[in-house]
């Protein structure tokens, strides 16, 4: 299916009453119509013959397409069945092509990334706001080998994931996907990219792995557990909220103790310290209890 000299928009709105196509609420279905952010999210995420992408919820094909031309493999993993033809049609003229019907949480992308050992893997989507983030946990957390992550989300999601500390838009999301990520704010995107039009703006934001954090923790688990009660409580101290938690077995004064060896104090916020703020605390709470 070719469109010559059409808009984004006009080739959206042929598409959908073509197949007589639904958009599904439970999937959370907003098409780009956009050609501006559909380029800055392709030049963004810097794709080239050595790219193998895995694009999350493709769509009618929109994206795809543009990252094809660029890419040596392109792997779309769609949720909806209903789409698939959709995407078989707009997609005919690529041989680089494989689409996945099912679920991106279920999907085994380090399989994915074996077979292609030889090249990059990147994520590249417009993803539905509510699975936003345990999409990006789960790729980030189980330390798939992907280079990068560049993806379409709400515009608060994407300012939280870059926030620094001391600010509204800071928290656990911060610091668990500054951990693994170099995260940088491509472009805002207003609601009126889209069809249909969501109740929220939009953000494109590109997530760089790093090869190794930044910071070191000798109990990463601990680290975010205690980032996790840090923030559970914003309004309280640091001190309060571990000792509210509940999940550390110790009493005021033995935070007050470790908090003071480390050179924090009991009126510390958690909302004022960085990653490596977060690791000497888990290390020091480490000490105690090993």
């Amino acid at each position: 299916m070719i469109f010559i000299n059409e808009t984004l928009f006009s080739k959206t709105k042929a598409i959908i009453n073509k197949y007589e196509f639904t958009f599904k609420k439970k999937f959370g279905q907003n098409f780009l119509i956009d050609n501006h952010v559909l380029n800055k999210i392709i030049s963004s995420a810097e794709i080239d013959e050595n790219d193998v992408v895995i694009e999350i919820g493709p769509g009618i094909g929109t994206l795809t397409a543009e990252v094809a031309k660029k890419a040596f493999k392109v792997i779309a993993v769609e949720i909806d069945r209903t789409l698939v033809p959709i995407l078989r049609d707009t997609l005919s003229g690529f041989n680089n092509i494989d689409i996945i019907n099912d679920d991106i949480l279920k999907v085994d992308i380090k399989k994915i990334a074996e077979k292609y050992s030889d090249k990059r893997v990147k994520i590249v989507a417009n993803l539905p706001y509510y699975i936003t983030t345990p999409i990006i946990m789960e790729i980030l957390e189980k330390r798939f080998p992907v280079e990068s992550i560049t993806v379409m989300v709400q515009k608060e999601v994407a300012y939280r994931m870059g926030a620094k500390p001391a600010t509204k838009d800071y928290g656990a999301l911060s610091l668990s996907v500054q951990y693994f990520c170099e995260p940088y704010i491509v472009a805002n995107v207003p609601r009126n990219c889209f069809m249909p039009r969501p109740n929220v703006d939009s953000a494109v934001i590109k997530l760089t792995v790093l090869k190794e954090p930044f910071t070191k923790t000798e109990n990463i688990k601990l680290m975010f557990d205690i980032i996790k009660s840090a923030f559970s409580q914003r309004r309280k101290t640091l001190l309060n909220c571990l000792f509210n938690s509940g999940g550390f077995g110790f009493s005021k004064d033995e935070i007050v103790g470790i908090l003071s060896e480390i050179g924090f104090d009991e009126k510390t916020r958690g909302e004022t310290l960085g990653l490596s703020d977060f690791a000497r605390i888990a290390d020091a709470v480490y000490k105690k209890i090993r």
